[in-house]
């Protein structure tokens, strides 16, 4: 489970991440990694993770039990995140396991994004 203060809740900031930031698909899911400037309200300090599953992928037992799992393999992924960072995954399509997928995203997102904040 993620912790309250470590979860996506306003439309705006699933907004900017999923419009401004750096994006990864992968077979199932696409992952979306933002990072606020230091212009940000300091009680928003740490990371904070969001999901969006879609009727598409389907019931809403499914897309419930999907969101729990992802969400039980973010938790310990959070504190790899950098401090005032916006992070969503979207849910393709269902998978009976997406611990590994999760991962990868997330691990990749970091890579990339660190590359472009070196090069910039």
């Amino acid at each position: 489970m993620l912790p309250k203060n470590a979860r996506l809740t306003t439309s705006e900031d699933f907004a900017q991440a999923t419009k401004s930031g750096s994006r990864l698909t992968s077979e199932h899911l696409v992952g979306y990694l933002y990072i606020k400037g230091a212009s940000v309200k300091p009680e928003t300090v740490s990371a904070k993770c969001g999901l969006i599953v879609n009727k598409s992928v389907g019931g809403s037992v499914k897309r419930h039990r999907i969101a729990r799992q992802i969400r039980h393999d973010l938790a310990p992924l959070i504190s790899k995140l950098p401090t005032h960072s916006l992070l969503v995954i979207r849910v393709l399509k269902g998978n009976p396991s997406f611990t590994e997928e999760v991962n990868t995203v997330v691990s990749s997102l970091l890579t990339r994004t660190v590359e472009r904040k070196v090069r910039a």
